[in-house]
């Protein structure tokens, strides 16, 4: 059974849900050249670049992290955090680091792997090809939200069977 998740919940406003809910509508794969123009990147260990084409959000950033998802779990890093669901995990972690601008080594010592329950950040992890990718959105810093948006839950770590069914992790 897949831990419980707070996507009923209530908290402050958040971004409406539905643009992470269509996020692999805007991702692309490919070279770094390919993707300049992308709002934000991530880039893989064998050359290729997750670029984030969605649209642009007043008062809200975005950030993604991708992973092979076939790639070994460095050693040092699966005898601190384990092995199972890491890569999800990490880019969930490393999405909530660009986000809140924290060195992911200061990150680790506060939550390790783990995102805070009261953070500000919600997410969306998937498999896309054979990635892992995170897409996570929280408001800027001194931004006002654009009307319209929602309160919603998180789109964390939990599993459930709508999930499974849509390719997310």
């Amino acid at each position: 059974m897949p831990p419980p998740s707070d996507l009923d919940r209530l908290v402050r406003p958040r971004p409406v849900p539905g643009l992470l809910a269509v996020a692999e509508q805007h991702l692309r794969i490919g070279a770094p050249a390919d993707l300049a123009d992308a709002a934000t990147r991530s880039h893989l260990d064998d050359g290729r670049c997750v670029g984030w084409y969605g649209p642009r959000t007043p008062g809200w950033r975005v950030a993604i992290d991708a992973e092979r998802a076939d790639a070994p779990v460095p050693p040092a890093l699966a005898r601190r955090f384990g092995v199972e669901d890491f890569w999800a995990r990490w880019t969930r972690a490393e999405c909530c680091c660009k986000l809140a601008d924290v060195p992911v080594a200061a990150w680790w010592r506060r939550h390790g792997l783990s995102t805070p329950a009261d953070g500000s950040a919600v997410w969306r992890t998937l498999r896309v090809a054979d990635l892992v990718v995170t897409v996570g959105v929280a408001p800027a810093p001194g931004g006002v939200p654009t009307p319209g948006f929602v309160a919603a839950g998180r789109a964390g770590p939990g599993l459930d069977a709508a999930a499974v069914r849509h390719g997310s992790l």
